[in-house]
């Protein structure tokens, strides 16, 4: 059995830790009591701004000649003469002479000619001469004979008709041969670049030989593709639209002016793409020092000019869902407003009715948006507390 001493000791122990507690939880304060704080989403806004938009085309091609002509011989020969300038990349004016050949065949051919219509203008002459007599002769006889119509072979007719033909044959020989002679010399037909040279002094050409390739330098023409989408963007389908072509010259970017001047009127089978051709005149700057060349083969971007939008908003594509975009009124409540989009392009969307300028649009993204929702804006009021504050979360 337990002695007494035993039983007491635990019990004490027991008695003085309920006092010592006790004593402690008497000595504590109540907690103080916090007033309730409404914690609004930060969210950030962005003034909407209202101007004048181009609904602009963008596009890029190539840089070529709208005139190329391959240099053909037209009589055969050996070439004796061939022009400095008649290499690849110089210029050559109208009527320059770039190859000459052996004409002295063909001036031997054209003296022949001449002598050959001389000739048959004597014989001309003189049947004239005889068809005159005759014709004089059957006048005096005719007043004593029967006959009252002469015949065509007595007044020479058929000899005068045959000495004509003969005389024009001639002169169509003399034409033919100075034609020819022209031939042997090989001129540029307008102002152009030489693109390539396929003869040396000394080579024998025959008719349809090539001499070389020129490029006219009058003007230059681009083939833009265009989506067939975009195509309602554009003023009469693109036609006379004025374009801005960019590219790089000697390290440099540079634009030049251009037009669209028609419209190849098919969809490419592979790109699917409508083709517009724009033109720039004087690409080389021949006859100006304004503008830096607008070499052929060049790749250059492309900007069409497009209709024009007098009241306009661009907004970031992402602030746009189902046609409309997140408002922060002047109350600091959400509100959503229909907007009437006229184009998506680049990641932004650009409308053309449902926002007024100053607006404020909410860029933040929020999790929950509803109508009338209170919201914190960052860019007007100072921010709150990291305590009472939550920023926005992203939809997921």
């Amino acid at each position: 059995m337990a002695t007494k001493k035993q039983i007491l000791i635990p019990l004490s122990i027991g008695i003085i830790a309920i006092a010592v507690a006790g004593s402690l939880i008497a000595m504590k304060k109540p907690p103080e009591e916090k007033e309730e704080t409404i914690i609004l989403p930060l969210v950030k806004t962005s003034p909407a701004k209202v101007e004048a938009v181009s609904l602009d085309v963008r596009s890029h091609g190539l840089v070529m000649a709208k005139d190329q002509t391959k240099l053909v011989a037209q009589v055969s020969g050996q070439v004796v003469s061939v022009s400095p300038l008649f290499e690849p990349g110089r210029f050559v004016q109208q009527g320059e002479v770039l190859v000459r050949i052996d004409p002295n065949d063909y001036e031997a051919a054209l003296t022949e000619a001449d002598a050959s219509l001389a000739q048959a203008r004597s014989a001309l002459e003189i049947e004239r001469a005889q068809a005159h007599v005759a014709q004089s002769e059957w006048d005096r006889i005719s007043k004593n004979s029967n006959e009252a119509i002469p015949s065509e072979l007595y007044l020479r007719k058929p000899q005068l008709a045959e000495k004509l033909a003969r005389y024009r044959a001639a002169e169509a020989a003399v034409k033919r041969a100075s034609r020819n002679l022209e031939r042997t010399y090989i001129k540029a037909p307008y102002d152009a670049i030489i693109a390539d040279r396929d003869i040396s002094l000394g080579s024998v050409v025959n008719q349809g030989s090539v001499f070389g390739v020129l490029n006219a330098t009058q003007v230059a023409e681009i083939r833009l593709p265009v989506p067939d989408k975009d195509l309602q963007y554009l003023v009469n389908n693109g036609l006379g639209a004025n374009v801005n072509l960019s590219a790089t010259y000697a390290g440099q970017d540079v634009v030049w002016p251009a037009k669209i001047v028609r419209s190849e009127g098919v969809i490419d089978n592979k790109s699917r793409m409508t083709y517009l051709v724009a033109q720039v005149n004087d690409p080389y700057a021949l006859t100006t020092n304004e503008q830096k060349p607008l070499r052929f083969g060049a790749y250059v971007n492309a900007t069409i000019e497009g209709q024009q939008i007098d009241q306009a908003t661009r907004i970031p594509h992402h602030l746009v869902k189902n046609n409309r975009v997140a408002i922060l009124n002047d109350d600091n409540t959400l509100s959503f407003r229909t907007v009437d989009i006229v184009r998506e392009q680049n990641n932004m969307v650009i409308t053309k009715a449902g926002l007024q300028a100053g607006e404020h649009i909410i860029t933040s993204a929020l999790e929950y948006p509803t109508e009338g929702m209170k919201l914190a804006p960052e860019l007007t009021k100072p921010l709150e507390p990291a305590s009472t504050t939550q920023l926005a979360m992203k939809e997921d």
